[in-house]
């Protein structure tokens, strides 16, 4: 049994049918619920395995319902992956409003951390005890591009959120993991937008098709209860990551 944040669309919604159709029981959160139920109704899966449940999950008591309306329906819960987040333009450092400072932080962080302390408190007091956190990175958690500093910033707390829950998790048989993905192609399958460059350049970078990604996913998600996935990095071979900047 597990939980998707973000699941109504992009990544989130592929990684949602990948677990379902891997077998997996899912709790599918985010804003939309009509989105939730796309997903949901997209994957074929009945009620007993898949139900939607509208979440903002910067709120702590939203993210606490949420968790309670998993341990109701599913009686566990063996996974979450902490996808959600929120997109904003990229600006120059003194031109990025505080507005849009705080919904990335409110999304991509305190989301993030609301939902894997619930998910801890229930994997921690369960039985048979532990579970699994998958949180969503990126590799702008290691190596930033211009013009993106709440998102650079963001992804760099999630790195610590990750490396602490691993820590803290060990006593518990809570694995926690990382998933850092590049450049995947649209979902909708509209073209690849050029991204500036370190030296100020905009070009067309490779992509890899999501299959990479729910591939990735579904690895990390499969391992066995003593076995953990620290940090997973899938990327274009071409893409400017290692040596970018």
């Amino acid at each position: 049994m597990g939980v998707v944040t973000g699941g109504g669309s992009g990544l989130g919604r592929a990684a949602a049918l990948a677990l379902l159709e891997r077998g997996w029981s899912l709790a599918l959160a985010g804003r939309r619920g009509k989105c939730l139920d796309e997903t949901a109704e997209l994957s074929g899966a009945g009620p007993d395995r898949v139900i939607s449940v509208p979440t903002d999950i910067s709120s702590p008591d939203e993210v606490a319902a949420l968790f309670a309306a998993v341990r109701d329906h599913f009686g566990r819960l063996d996974l979450l992956f902490n996808n959600a987040g929120a997109a904003v333009p990229r600006r120059p450092v003194a031109e990025v409003p505080y507005e849009e400072w705080s919904r990335v932080m409110d999304t991509t962080v305190t989301g993030t951390f609301l939902c894997a302390q619930e998910a801890f408190r229930t994997m921690r007091d369960q039985s048979p005890q532990g579970g699994r956190i998958i949180n969503n990175g990126a590799p702008s958690a290691h190596s930033p591009r211009p013009n993106a500093i709440a998102y650079t910033a963001a992804k760099h707390a999630v790195l610590g959120l990750t490396r602490s829950l691993s820590l803290d998790g060990r006593p518990y048989n809570i694995a926690c993991g990382q998933l850092d993905v590049g450049n995947v192609a649209p979902v909708d399958g509209g073209p690849q937008p050029p991204a500036m460059q370190a030296d100020g350049s905009m070009a067309v970078e490779a992509t890899v098709p999501v299959a990479r990604f729910t591939e990735a996913l579904l690895l990390m998600a499969s391992m066995p209860p003593d076995t953990n996935v620290q940090f997973l990095t899938v990327l274009p071979t071409t893409m400017p990551y290692i040596g970018r900047g």
